[in-house]
């Protein structure tokens, strides 16, 4: 039998507030419902994909999508949870972020229904003495100064909040009301640190409409091994973007999952159903070693987020990079290779230790040497404590050279 929206929400996790007194509102009659993404970056991140995930099962029970991009609020930057003012950005920039979001949109989104808007639209020509009648007016101050990220500005030592900032709620919370008028939208669905902007957009629609509206929030995703924020990797931000993460890094991302999480993980940022989830986690803690739940999660995201060519061409370099496959049947991706790691192209009996320099592995020939004798380093997998290449270490004219045991710590040596 199939799952409700309340519970399929529930048992994936997208549960943290809501102002529906109970859960079961989602199951009746459609309901019209939007999601906003500011353009603060030509990107989305894997963050913002855990929201998508949750507006995709909303949409696939039957309720009505808006999905709205915030060109006018991100001509001023939401100051939640920022601890000193941001720098603004041009309308240039903004537009290009705009492009470059929407046309994500329409890949996470590519076989469902929705409405995009663009909140630029209805603030371009309202001018400054009709925003302060139409919606300062019906705002009290109480409930803007208590604002948590408002008091944290505003303590002591604290960086202060510029009154642009200190407005953006009210921007947001008339977002709400012009799609409640325009398009009957009743619920805003939003990540836990939105709550507040949020609610914002429904005291405005109570007090100047005399209508009800609601929020439905869900939890911020956190690696449950280190407790940080999930999305974030060494690099930095884990993004859509093929041009900020590539899809073999994407993938990878998501193949290094934790064991703690990645059950989470797959709830959330999949559309497998009960059954097939918990069949999957059986055989994965039969045998974890072998990485099944994570290596699963890696090709459904992928896949949803680069399409199928991409996930595999991922897949396959990502074989190449921990030594399942050989590096000599890699002749179908070695332009992804070198995209991905150092490449250096040397004589059959080079010396090991200028090889390790010219590819960044080692800062100079003094840590080469250390790691060398350190049995810090392999090639194709076995480590050597030698000086040179040989011939035989050559695979279809290339080998993989390796420092310590992080595949992110390899290059691609190749002859010539």
């Amino acid at each position: 039998m199939a799952m409700t929206l309340s519970e399929e929400l529930t048992w994936r996790g997208f549960v943290n507030q809501t102002t529906y007194k109970d859960k079961s509102a989602l199951d009746g009659d459609p309901i019209a419902f939007y999601w906003g993404v500011d353009p603060s970056a030509d990107s989305m991140t894997v963050g913002n994909l855990a929201l998508a995930m949750m507006v995709r099962h909303f949409i696939s029970h039957g309720h009505k999508a808006v999905l709205l991009i915030g060109g006018a609020t991100g001509l001023i930057g939401d100051p939640d949870g920022k601890s000193q003012e941001r720098d603004l950005k041009s309308v240039e920039e903004v537009q290009h972020n705009k492009d470059s979001i929407s046309a994500q949109y329409r890949t996470v989104f590519a076989d469902q229904p929705f409405d995009l808007v663009d909140n630029y639209d209805w603030f371009k020509d309202m001018g400054y003495l009709q925003f302060l009648r139409e919606v300062g007016k019906h705002v009290p101050m109480r409930q803007m100064l208590g604002r948590d990220f408002v008091q944290a500005r505003l303590g002591e030592d604290s960086a202060g909040i510029s009154y642009a900032e200190f407005s953006y709620s009210l921007i947001q919370g008339y977002d709400f009301l012009v799609l409640h008028r325009d398009k009957g939208v009743t619920l805003q669905v939003c990540g836990a640190d939105q709550w507040g902007n949020s609610i914002a957009g429904v005291e405005l629609i109570r007090r100047i409409d005399n209508h009800e509206a609601h929020v439905w929030s869900a939890p911020l995703v956190v690696n449950k091994t280190t407790g940080v924020k999930f999305g974030k990797s060494e690099e930095g931000a884990i993004w859509l973007d093929p041009a900020k993460t590539t899809p073999t890094q994407f993938y990878q991302f998501w193949i290094n999952s934790d064991d703690a999480g990645v059950e989470s993980y797959l709830k959330i940022y999949t559309l497998l159903n009960k059954d097939d989830l918990e069949a999957l986690m059986a055989a994965h803690q039969q045998n974890p070693g072998e990485r099944l739940a994570q290596k699963r999660l890696a090709q459904e995201v992928t896949r949803l987020v680069h399409g199928e060519q991409q996930m595999k061409t991922a897949e396959a370099v990502t074989d190449f990079l921990v030594g399942r496959r050989s590096i000599g049947e890699a002749d179908d991706v070695l332009d992804e290779l070198r995209k991905e790691i150092p490449a250096a192209r040397v004589a059959e009996t080079a010396p090991i230790v200028d090889t390790l320099v010219a590819t960044g592995l080692a800062s100079s020939n003094t840590e080469a040497r250390r790691l060398l004798g350190g049995n810090a380093i392999s090639v194709n997998g076995e480590k050597v404590s030698r000086e040179n290449f040989e011939p035989t270490d050559f695979r279809s004219g290339r080998l993989l050279l390796r420092r310590g045991k992080a595949f992110k710590d390899s290059a691609l040596v190749e002859l010539g």
